[in-house]
């Protein structure tokens, strides 16, 4: 028997070299990625291979390979070693035997069982078994084996990137276990998204909803969509800017702890929450969008994306503590915040590079705390370690940011649509510089992102929670 083992080269076996009874045999351990990859090419999504929660109930007990990925180990055997390139399947005979789990090693067998000189058929018993010696798929093969002697390169094998929203956005959600739900003024959810996803965010445990808007409006459009508004109070007002109105003097009086923006402008809402002094702190009010980047291993904050226009220096300032002190809710101890520009070098004709030596040189001096600061940084080098050793960049923040610090809204927010709309993100945003966090994504944003962004609200919400407890009970 012969071993196959992954070479340079790919050289097949000719029909005239085939002898009955020769054998080769090929190694594969199962992991995650790979029933992720099958269901992902084949379209094969059932959930006994790809939900814990619903496999667990079934008589597999448990995530299983799907039956076809040990089919396709037995090809690929055929198809590159023995006999190799060349070979052309005629039919293959399959029985599935055992279930195959995350971390079963297989050998995968094919070994000669009969010869058709006249149409160079061969017939291949084909067996694999698990590490414990157990045949979990048995069958047999003929295929047309090939005449001509082959010894080429090896292709290069297809990159496959792995990217599960669903689980990135149970990862999520399991920051808010065992978090009180926080009562919210859901500002004129007046369209399917915006209602849907404050509906949402209560099924999850994740918000007490109050509807700020027009009743008939809202009530209508839950009947539509199929809506059921039992868990939600409705605080009737005729119109978008009623609703922007009202909805801080309710948290400005205590009674609600988190704001989540509905189907109005942004600016409408964020003018209405200026015009009430009590929610104000002191500190720049200023926006975080929160990435799942399918290339990036960790999440990425992006600041600011979305209220800022053009800050000043004093205004960035505020800015990146926001981000540092929202990063540290998240459970990112010392937060690199990688402030960017166009050039890694501080150049007189690009402000933003004298804005980014300014705040790094602050930091340095504590008018920034909490993170670690480096700047003025390119993107590429912000986000990829390779990409700033090429450029020399000695950096604790290069290529590991957590924040990234944007020179200015256009930037940001061009910046943040690439990466939801060509990178496939999933996004959530938050509000922050008020007393009380505020729940904001694009009017174009889906219900997932308003239950993720009112997640993140929750979490700001019971940090204020536990300061003002502190406060309240000094030690």
């Amino acid at each position: 028997m012969n071993d196959i083992h992954t070479t340079e080269w790919l050289e097949n076996i000719t029909y005239d070299e085939l002898k009955i009874g020769q054998s080769a045999r090929l190694l594969r351990t199962l992991t995650l990625a790979d029933i992720q990859a099958f269901a992902a090419v084949s379209g094969d999504t059932n959930p006994a291979h790809l939900s814990p929660e619903y496999a667990n109930d079934t008589l597999l007990h448990g995530v299983v390979a799907h039956g076809m990925w040990g089919g396709a180990l037995i090809s690929a055997l055929l198809g590159t070693q023995f006999p190799g390139p060349g070979t052309i399947y005629v039919d293959q005979a399959l029985h599935f035997a055992k279930p195959v789990r995350i971390g079963d090693t297989l050998a995968v067998t094919a070994t000669v069982m009969a010869k058709d000189d006249t149409k160079k058929h061969v017939e291949l018993r084909c067996e694999v078994t698990n590490q414990k010696g157990l045949l979990v798929l048995h069958g047999t093969a003929r295929v047309l084996a090939p005449t001509q002697k082959v010894r080429l390169p090896r292709p290069g094998t297809p990159q496959i990137q792995l990217f599960d929203p669903e689980a990135r956005f149970r990862d999520l959600l399991r920051l808010g276990e065992g978090i009180t739900p926080a009562r919210c003024a859901v500002v004129h959810p007046c369209d399917n998204e915006s209602l849907t996803g404050a509906m949402d965010a209560a099924r999850y445990g994740l918000l007490i909803p109050v509807l700020i808007g027009p009743e008939l409006r809202i009530r209508h459009l839950a009947d539509e969509a199929g809506i059921d508004l039992t868990s939600a109070e409705i605080v009737p007002v005729p119109h978008s800017h009623a609703a922007a109105a009202a909805a801080p003097e309710m948290a400005a009086k205590g009674s609600v702890e988190v704001m989540m923006k509905g189907s109005l402008h942004t600016d409408e809402m964020i003018l209405a929450v200026l015009r009430q002094p009590t929610l104000r702190t002191g500190r720049r009010m200023s926006h975080v969008f929160r990435f799942d980047v399918p290339l990036y291993p960790k999440p990425l904050l992006i600041t600011d994306a979305a209220l800022n226009i053009a800050p000043t220096l004093a205004e960035k300032v505020d800015i990146i503590q926001n981000a540092i002190d929202f990063a540290r809710i998240l459970g990112v101890e010392r937060p690199k915040v990688a402030i960017l520009s166009a050039v890694e070098t501080v150049n007189p004709a690009i402000p933003s590079t004298l804005d980014a030596a300014a705040l790094c040189k602050m930091a340095d001096r504590g008018q920034i705390r909490g993170g670690v600061l480096d700047g003025p940084l390119a993107f590429d080098n912000a986000i990829s370690a390779h990409a700033a050793q090429v450029k020399g960049i000695v950096s604790p923040v290069a290529g590991d940011a957590d924040i990234l610090a944007v020179p200015d809204l256009e930037s940001g927010n061009m910046l943040a649509k690439q990466l939801e709309y060509l990178a496939g993100a999933s996004v959530s945003g938050l509000v922050l510089g008020a007393r009380v966090p505020i729940a904001l994504t694009s009017r174009a944003d889906g219900p997932r992102a308003r239950v993720a962004s009112a997640l993140l609200a929750l979490l700001a919400a019971n940090n204020a929670r536990r300061d003002h407890a502190r406060q309240a009970w000094p030690a």
